[in-house]
């Protein structure tokens, strides 16, 4: 069996909670041990081998994917992490991964392959991986997707009409979009399954449907050298759903209680995480005083006091306060398209942002001046050897030894140490320790954004 795992979601209906730079599959949710990434690779290597598992994301998300897994302690091939040349939606996405498939040889268009969301919750993930060696048999002449018990009329799904039973599940009658809530709730009592956005195929009876269905973007990997030709060719943002999966005779669903939930929005937060008393989501240094249905999320250390309200979210970043209603949290996308209007960059970014070598976080900063950061180095990894242009800067050691390459020569700098680099000075700064390294970097300049960069030699290959 192969695995594709689709990495390249931006989750804004999670903002400010999920930015662009950092979307919803990378965040350990409410202190879980690891991310829904993690967590959908964990449950692919129970199905596949490393070699049998492709990610595909995009550039921005390439080295996030790689240090994640990394952190599981897999050694994972990066040739097996496809880079979107831009966002097409999921079929485009899956046709990268099945054209890998592919070309390992004729073989390979009777394996079976198996497509993950990365951004899904599934609590059930072992029973899951069971369930689909079950329904494999199902693949030799269908395309298979799993549906999910509907829990309430919830507006925020596609729906599947079940049709004649087939093995251990049900040939398809209709897909249903996202139905108003009275719709929902005839689509319940008529025994309507949600769409989990989890399919299950056979490459060869893939391809057959795409000649039927989707031959132009079938057309465009076939004709195509690269992802970036192929992608060119492809109009529009064509969704599996809608390309193939709506139109297909050939399609199963097979009924699943595994724990799911697509975490859409904040309100889906209140289906999976532990609850106090009175229906609210709190952290540890949160203290509510006569609440009920609130869900309050902030960061580490930062103490949050609410008395006598009810059904409100609230998460409060550094740099992003979010206040709303519960029944209006699906709106928080509307903020988001705004302050993308706007070039607001607090869409994109968080205050710390991770790179190929660790990760930074913006710890002060005021615009045309200074900029103070705490960088963490992991260990064996090293920065690009580069140059600023308009701005200096200030290392200090706080934890850790750092080796230092400044205009080709080398220094050792130790903890409480420090070291300054001029504008114009090549330099780099790697982990030469056991554990990680961190650094407080202060920039000063008249011009501190992150494109005032001139790489000389770098291992990740960033220009």
């Amino acid at each position: 069996m192969k695995v594709i795992i689709l990495a390249g979601g931006a989750g804004s209906r999670l903002w400010p909670l999920s930015r662009e730079r950092f979307p919803k599959q990378f965040i350990k949710l409410q202190g879980r041990e690891f991310s829904l990434f993690q967590e959908t690779f964990n449950r692919s290597v129970r199905l596949a081998s490393l070699n049998d598992i492709y990610v595909i994301t995009n550039k921005d998300y390439k080295f996030l994917v790689m240090g994640e897994i990394e952190d599981l302690g897999y050694k994972f091939p990066e040739k097996n992490i496809l880079v979107e040349p831009e966002a097409k939606n999921t079929l485009p996405a899956i046709f990268a991964g099945v054209n890998e498939v592919i070309k390992k040889g004729k073989d390979s268009l009777s394996e079976s392959i198996v497509v993950f969301p990365s951004d899904h919750l599934i609590e059930k993930s072992i029973e899951f991986t069971e369930i689909i060696k079950s329904s494999e048999y199902l693949t030799g002449d269908s395309l298979v997707t799993f549906g999910i018990k509907p829990a309430n009329p919830n507006t925020g799904y596609g729906y599947i009409s079940p049709g004649e039973v087939k093995g251990n599940g049900y040939s398809v009658k209709e897909f249903k979009e996202k139905p108003d809530y009275q719709t929902a709730i005839e689509y319940i009592k008529d025994g309507y399954f949600w769409n989990s956005g989890i399919f299950l195929f056979n490459s060869e009876i893939f391809l057959q449907e795409a000649v039927r269905y989707t031959p132009e973007v079938l057309n465009a990997f076939e004709g195509s050298k690269n992802l970036e030709e192929a992608f060119g060719k492809i109009e529009g943002k064509p969704s599996i759903d809608y390309g193939i999966m709506e139109k297909s005779k050939r399609v199963v669903v097979v009924p699943v209680d595994i724990g799911w939930n697509d975490l859409g929005s904040f309100d889906t937060f209140y289906e999976v995480f532990k609850c106090d008393g009175k229906n609210n989501i709190v952290g540890k240094e949160h203290l509510l005083v006569d609440c009920s249905n609130n869900l309050v999320y902030s960061e580490e250390g930062k103490l949050v006091v609410t008395i006598g309200i009810d059904d409100v979210i609230i998460v409060d970043n550094k740099d992003a306060l979010l206040v709303c209603k519960k029944e209006q949290s699906q709106k928080v996308k509307e903020v988001v398209d705004e302050l993308k209007r706007k070039k607001d960059l607090r869409v994109e970014y968080h205050l710390w942002d991770y790179r190929p070598w660790g990760s930074y976080q913006i710890l002060e900063e005021e615009k045309n001046a200074f900029k103070v950061k705490r960088l963490k180095i992991n260990p064996g990894k090293k920065i690009s050897y580069q140059i600023h242009q308009h701005r200096s800067e200030h290392w200090i050691v706080v934890r850790g030894k750092a080796k230092v390459t400044l205009d080709g020569e080398h220094k050792m700098v130790n903890k409480g140490e420090s070291i300054d680099i001029k504008a114009g000075q090549k330099h780099r700064l790697e982990n030469v320790g056991e554990s990680v390294l961190e650094i407080i970097e202060v920039q000063m300049g008249e011009y501190l954004e992150e494109d005032d960069i001139v790489r000389f030699d770098d291992e990740y290959g960033r220009k």
